[in-house]
């Protein structure tokens, strides 16, 4: 069974960094894509930074790229999310997720499986 579980959210000032951190079981960090999404309130999900090793590709969108990092954690299974200089328009719940591996697809695209998100909310 596919599990995955995020966490390390909360309420920080505008410029403030997190860590947020995505435990996973049921599949393989070596064949499945995994990815950091977020959902701020009244929008869609979008994706922010997805990796997939078994391709050698990470995706990260444009407005956070040099805020946020994404990396495979020394626990196995484990992803993380170092954020960095936050703005109020990070405020989301952010979500941890994987999918099969899908050759000449991009890390973020495809049907993800979902764990439950945590809420980071920036004040300005």
């Amino acid at each position: 069974e596919v599990q995955l579980q995020a966490s390390g959210g909360g309420l920080v000032q505008a410029g403030g960094s997190l860590i947020l951190s995505c435990v996973a079981s049921g599949f393989s960090f070596d064949d499945w894509a995994i990815g950091w999404f977020r959902q701020a309130p009244g929008r869609k999900r979008e994706p922010v930074s997805c990796t997939s090793k078994s391709d050698g590709e990470t995706y990260t969108i444009g407005s956070v790229q040099g805020r946020f990092s994404i990396s495979i954690g020394n626990t196995k299974n484990t992803l993380l999310l170092r954020i960095n200089s936050l703005e109020p328009e990070d405020t989301a719940v952010y979500y941890c997720g994987g999918r099969p591996r899908l050759p000449g697809w991009g890390p973020c695209y495809g049907r993800y499986y979902w764990g439950k998100g945590t809420e980071v909310t920036v004040s300005s």
